[in-house]
Formats: C-alpha cells, structure tokens, sequence
C-alpha cells in the first residue's frame, strides 16, 4: 500500500486518496503488520500525516431502514475507521447513504444513530468522517447542503463529538445536484451558500471534478476538466472563468486537500489524463495563461487504490495511475 505514496511522490503530489480496504466487498483482511510499518514509515518521511485521505467503500449505507444491511454498514464502517487510524490518516470520506423505502428524516436519525455507535466505539481516535456531498439522485442523501447541515447537526447532537464530523465537496456532485459551477460568479454565490448553511470551516476534503452532466441533471458521471459542463473548454483562461476557479483558490480552502477523480487512461496523444488536468489546475492555481508540460514518471506498481493530489499555493499537485471509481451500488 505504501507504493502509493512512493508514486505521488514521483509526480510531485503532495498527498494521496486511498482506499485502506476492497471497496466492493463486505469481507476485508486485517491489516498486515509490515504493510502497516511501510506505510506510516514513508507518510512520516513525506510529512503528509496532516492531510492524507482514504475513501470509504461503496456498499455501507448508514441511512438504511433495513436493520440488518444498516448493522452490516456500521460494523463495516467501524473496521474503515480503525483502518484509518491504524495508518495514520486523519480524514475519511463517505457518501450519507440513501433512505430508499423510509423517508429522508429517517435516513438522517439512522446516519445520526450510526455516527453515535461509531464514535463511541473510536473514542479518542483523531479520524474526521467527512460527508459527501451527492449528486442528490433518487432517495440519495446529501444532495443539498441542507441535508448535509441537518445530518452533521443530528450526528454531533448524538455523539456531542463535533469535532469528528466534517464535509467533503466534489465540484461534480455539486453541479448535477443544481448548484451551477459554471461561471465565477454562480461559483462565489455557491460557496457563500455552503459557508452560511454548513461553515467552510467544517469543509475538510475537496474533490476536483467536471460534469458530463448539466446543472441539475442529478449525474454522477465525472468527466476531465474543462471537457464537461462546468470548465466548458480544456484551456486555463475557460477554467479561470468556471467555478474551478473560485473553489481552487479561495483563501478559506487553501490547506484543504483537494483530490483529483477524474477518467483515468491517456489522450489521443498518449499523456496520462491526470497529467492533463494536472498541467490545467497548476496553470490555474498560478494564473498562468499556459499549460506547462506537467513531469511522467512511470511507476513501478500499479496500485489499486485511489491517488490523488492536494493543491496547495506554489506546489506541484498530483496524477493517478489508478483505476475509476465504480459506481455506488447503493444507488436506487
């Protein structure tokens, strides 16, 4: 696990989303203990021990009416947080879940009762669980910020451990939930709205991403930036005038670790996309009018899990190697 780390170091990272576990499956192997060793040996070396990610399988549903799929989320959920804790990653990234056959106020009290097991059973661990913001599609929870200010609200009023409970924003979900990142403008009036509902200092992760699908269109399909519907045009001057703009160089989010998610693969001129984006959000972050050519190195592992990049003033940011994200099957 720790060879992902040895690649985002290669590509001037300065940090890297992970998954700790296989994200599709219900079963997981304890850590090992050299895997454990190697791991937080080379976080400490790289001095990423503040701001390393881990995302959260795909099949807990914490807001479940189901009690049995609802206990198999939480003790599924249990085993992400001491795995983070274990390795030394302090922000852990998961959607809400989806109320499917209740209501969406009895899927917020069955994610707030589910925060209230898991904290009391990770008392004293320094991992922040940090809610997704969704796209908002069917019975999804979290696609407002709203429902992710009422769910946060319920779970630190269980737990009365609010310190332990963030949010993460990706800029796709955003846009297909109906808030249009288009412009600068509709941006800055979006981010203002998340600050007065939800508190930009409670925003603890950053998910860079454009949207195949319109504002509002409730997709879930991430695409490269400035090829989909918010960047509108894969050039540094169409991403200085898009949302990506006010979200890559607010103030407020300047120590935020901001993750790359975006198709993997390589262009028709055979640069890897995450070089693409890359070169885009380092023009971007420095208000440069050109793309620069963005470093290759080739890895010597091709590590499952999720890499990606916080951007940060004046630092390179980061590629990934690894494979798309899957679909959430908690999806109705």
């Amino acid at each position: 696990m720790h060879n992902a780390l040895l690649e985002a170091e290669q590509f001037g990272m300065d940090t890297v989303q992970v998954f700790t576990k296989n994200q599709q499956q219900w079963r997981t192997k304890p850590l090992e203990p050299g895997a454990v060793r190697d791991w937080t040996t080379e976080l400490k070396r790289l001095g990423w021990t503040d701001r390393v990610v881990s995302h959260a399988g795909y099949l807990s549903n914490l807001a479940s009416p189901d009690d049995e799929l609802w206990n198999k989320s939480v003790e599924l959920m249990t085993i992400e947080i001491e795995r983070c804790e274990a390795l030394g990653i302090p922000l852990l990234v998961h959607h809400p879940g989806a109320f499917t056959t209740s209501s969406a106020q009895e899927g917020i009290d069955r994610i707030a009762r589910a925060y209230e097991t898991l904290l009391k059973r990770t008392s004293g661990f320094r991992t922040i669980l940090c809610l997704e913001g969704t796209v908002g599609a069917g019975s999804q929870l979290g696609g407002t910020f709203e429902q992710l200010h009422a769910i946060r609200s319920a779970a630190a009023g269980r737990t009365g451990s609010p310190e332990r409970i963030g949010f993460c924003l990706d800029t796709c979900h955003m846009h297909a939930a109906g808030y249009d990142l288009s412009s600068r403008e509709s941006a800055d009036q979006v981010i203002a709205r998340f600050d007065s509902v939800c508190g930009l200092e409670n925003l603890k992760v950053m998910h860079l991403n454009d949207s195949k699908g319109k504002a509002g269109s409730h997709l879930d399909r991430h695409d490269h930036l400035g090829r989909g519907t918010i960047g509108g045009k894969p050039t540094p001057a169409a991403l200085a005038a898009s949302g990506f703009q006010t979200f890559v160089n607010h103030p407020k989010l300047a120590r935020v670790p901001m993750i790359l998610e975006t198709p993997k693969g390589e262009d028709d001129q055979g640069r890897a996309w995450d070089a693409v984006n890359l070169a885009l959000l380092r023009a971007l972050r420095t208000g440069s009018s050109r793309v620069s050519a963005v470093k290759e190195a080739r890895s010597r592992t091709r590590p499952r899990n999720e890499q990606s990049s916080k951007l940060r003033p004046n630092t390179s940011k980061s590629r990934s190697r690894n494979p798309l994200k899957k679909a959430d099957p908690r999806k109705p």
